[in-house]
């Protein structure tokens, strides 16, 4: 598939600011101690994160302006329930920095961290099932999408988050976060290490035969069939070479998990808190790498026809 850049933005600054939220309301939930200042500047820094994630998300419509019809429906599109869920989880997290500059006390301060985690997940679970609901798509249309967009989303917001704090000064916030992060980057990998490994594995239920009814035993395309590309041609394939796919999927592996785990493991042994601010400068391009690979990685079976040339 061609990756559009706007999404790759879009569901990367989304995840690590709702990991970073998460990452902030479970510490608020365990009773880490953690200075007010510090907390209102994390949470508007998730709430930034989240509009520029919604903001990006609205170059690649042609009619930018029709952007309202989207939500129209949200009984049986996904992606109707993510533009809905998106917005409303922005109010909560708005609600909640509110609540925290305002010194609020009570049931409400008490509730919001629930809902940050809880419509974390929410939003998470609406924006992977817009490709996994896609049957025909083998790479998406399976539990490992869903798993990948939450423990990505929860690693590189709680990478994030402990970068922030070894920043900040907030030694207990550091000391309760770090054990949680290594741990979400490592299962992290593992999971998306076991998509990549399925994905390589899988060949096309569709084949030149059964597209063409022609049943010969050999049959070669000599043809794109046609003289000139097309919406199908731009739109369901990146265009890339497979070196290219390769060599950014290995970038991102090492970008995303190897190399920050390897600091994480570094500062949890050492105490140190220089390595939480590495990871984070190298998950963020990284980040947008792995998105690519998402979607470069996914083959719509209408490329047995318009991509392949003899």
């Amino acid at each position: 598939m061609h990756p559009a850049f706007s999404i790759l933005f879009f569901t990367t600054l989304a995840g690590a600011a709702q990991g970073l939220l998460v990452a902030l309301a479970l510490a608020q939930i365990g009773g880490v101690a953690m200075d007010s200042g510090f907390v209102l500047q994390a949470i508007a820094l998730g709430l930034a994160l989240l509009v520029a994630g919604l903001a990006s998300s609205f170059l690649h419509l042609g009619h930018k302006l029709r952007a309202w019809r989207a939500v129209l429906m949200w009984r049986t599109s996904w992606m109707s329930r993510e533009v809905i869920v998106l917005p409303a989880y922005i109010g909560l997290t708005a609600l909640w920095w509110l609540a925290h500059s305002t010194g609020a006390d009570g049931a409400l301060t008490q509730t919001l961290p629930w809902a940050i985690v809880f419509g974390a997940l929410v939003l998470w679970h609406c924006t992977a099932m817009i490709y996994a609901c896609l049957r025909f798509i083998q790479e998406w249309a399976h539990w490992s999408t869903v798993a990948n967009f939450i423990l990505i989303g929860l690693a590189s917001g709680g990478v994030l988050a402990c970068a922030l704090a070894a920043s900040g000064g907030q030694a207990a916030l550091l000391s309760a976060l770090a054990p949680w992060t290594t741990t979400a980057t490592l299962l992290a990998a593992l999971v998306r290490g076991f998509s990549l490994r399925r994905n390589s594995s899988l060949r096309p239920a569709s084949t030149l035969q059964s597209a063409t009814g022609i049943q010969a035993k050999r049959l070669v395309q000599k043809s794109m069939g046609m003289s000139a590309g097309a919406f199908n041609t731009r739109e369901f394939f990146h265009g890339a070479s497979q070196w290219v796919v390769r060599n950014v999927r290995w970038a991102f592996v090492l970008g995303l998990f190897v190399l920050p785990l390897g600091l994480q493991i570094c500062a949890l042994s050492s105490a140190s808190t220089w390595p939480w601010a590495w990871a984070a400068l190298l998950q963020a391009p990284a980040l947008i790498a792995e998105r690519w690979v998402f979607f470069a990685q996914a083959k719509h079976p209408q490329n047995l026809y318009y991509q392949v040339v003899g």
